[in-house]
């Protein structure tokens, strides 16, 4: 019996609808196999020619967990039941995408199900959000933990060994303030890493430049190695100004740092140099930046660490492989 001019209307309505949509809108048999899919679902899977995948197993186009819940699909569906499922699919050119399916069962007059209907839309844009965020939120958590590991060593060395509480409670904010500055440096535009050129830029910001000689190539260092530095160049820079060459009218310091062979792999080699300051007398008792440069640093870049009190000035070393500094 010929279509009505209103049936006629209805089913060009229908069909320019389908092919107009981004999902990919399938007819599946009850054996799995691929019978049908419309214009938009050959446009967003890339199928130039839909009667060389004709009746393959749908199934096969799903990966691992994917491949699993399209069989158990289309076993719901034979059922009479509804699904849904999401998973990577490649398209017949290779792009690989993440949907989300639903799966429908088709029923014949007399109730019996007659195939199978599948809905894939193409949510890959949000499947990448979302695995951005994670990342994002695994780095939040560590740089958290870091920093946290960072303020719980900076008092128990700023408060040890020191019975005046006020002189104590002002190097520990200062510390705490070349702690937050530097985590601001990471902040800015959403960056998980710095290099140390922006780090000794920062840390010698407010002194006059014709006193601090800088010299190194760019290295972008991991949140965890750059917290280190930053309040390694802190201590350093604070010593230097009470104590140390930038005491005085005449003194300078020279910062440099180099990326040298290593044993079996590249090291980053720094040095603070100090010269034309007061005349230096070594400590009687190592305090918090000795230790930390000594020890706590060493322990972030798996490195090495010195310091050396020359009488003409202080000279700060550290070494470590690129493999514990760098942002991966």
């Amino acid at each position: 019996m010929p279509m009505s001019p209103r049936e006629i209307q209805h089913h060009r309505f229908v069909q320019a609808a389908l092919a107009s949509s981004d999902d990919c809108i399938k007819i599946i048999g009850l054996d799995g196999s691929l019978q049908y899919m419309t214009d938009g679902g050959r446009r967003v899977m890339e199928v130039d020619d839909f009667d060389a995948i004709k009746g393959c197993p749908w199934p096969d186009f799903w990966r691992d967990e994917g491949n699993r819940a399209a069989v158990a699909a289309i076993e719901a569906a034979c059922e009479g039941r509804d699904s849904r499922f999401t998973g990577y699919a490649d398209t017949v050119k290779g792009t690989r995408r993440f949907w989300d399916v639903k799966v429908s069962p088709i029923f014949a007059e007399d109730g019996s199900v007659e195939s199978i209907l599948s809905v894939s839309r193409d949510i890959t844009a949000i499947k990448n959000f979302e695995t951005e965020q994670e990342l994002l939120r695994s780095e939040l958590s560590h740089r958290i933990k870091n920093i946290l590991a960072l303020v719980q060593s900076l008092a128990n060395q700023t408060l040890r060994n020191d019975s005046d509480m006020a002189t104590s409670r002002v190097a520990f904010l200062e510390r705490l303030h070349a702690l937050s500055h530097a985590q601001d440096l990471f902040s800015s535009h959403n960056q998980v890493s710095t290099t140390l050129s922006h780090l000794v830029e920062s840390a010698i910001s407010i002194q006059d430049p014709s006193r601090v000689e800088v010299s190194g190539p760019d290295v972008h260092l991991s949140s965890k190695s750059s917290l280190a530095f930053a309040l390694t160049l802190h201590e350093l820079m604070t010593n230097a100004v009470k104590y140390g060459a930038l005491s005085n009218a005449e003194g300078k310091v020279a910062i440099s740092w180099s990326v040298e062979p290593g044993d079996g792999e590249p090291e980053l080699h720094f040095q603070w140099k100090e010269r034309g300051g007061p005349v230096v007398v070594p400590p009687e008792r190592k305090g918090f930046g000795s230790r930390m440069i000594e020890k706590a640093l060493v322990g972030y870049i798996n490195g090495a660490a010195s310091i050396t009190y020359a009488p003409t000035g202080l000279v700060a070393e550290v070494r470590g492989p690129l493999s514990a500094l760098l942002a991966l």
